[in-house]
């Protein structure tokens, strides 16, 4: 089994900021990319922001100068900071990441259950 749990997501004016945090754990080979995702309602999801094994990042357009996504391999963890939220970033946050569970399988996606992001104006 694998699990990913997200955390840092509430409440927060316009201007703000926060910091999201996913920990993967479970029969954990390795983490490829992890990233992270979000879905306003009525919206599809969407991608926010990845990050390779090796530290390279990408963004959508959106949030380029405003989030930054990390990772800690040793934690199985990965990270976005968030500035300048603005109404629009409002969503729920979901976090995903590309594991293989051993050297005799592929590597599977594996979703969160996403954490609230809430930004008024």
């Amino acid at each position: 089994q694998v699990q990913l749990v997200e955390s840092g997501g509430g409440l927060v004016q316009a201007g703000g900021s926060l910091r999201l945090s996913c920990a993967a754990s479970g029969s954990i080979l390795r983490i490829n990319v992890m990233g992270w995702y979000r879905q306003a309602p009525g919206n599809q999801r969407e991608l926010v922001a990845v990050i390779t094994s090796g530290g390279t990042p990408n963004y959508q357009d959106s949030v380029k100068g405003r989030f930054t996504i990390s990772r800690d391999n040793a934690k199985n963890t990965v990270y976005l900071q968030m500035n300048s939220l603005n109404p629009d970033d409002t969503a729920v946050y979901y976090c995903n990441a590309n594991i293989a569970r051993s050297r005799w399988s592929g590597s599977m996606n594996y979703w969160g259950k996403g954490t609230l992001v809430t930004v008024s104006s």
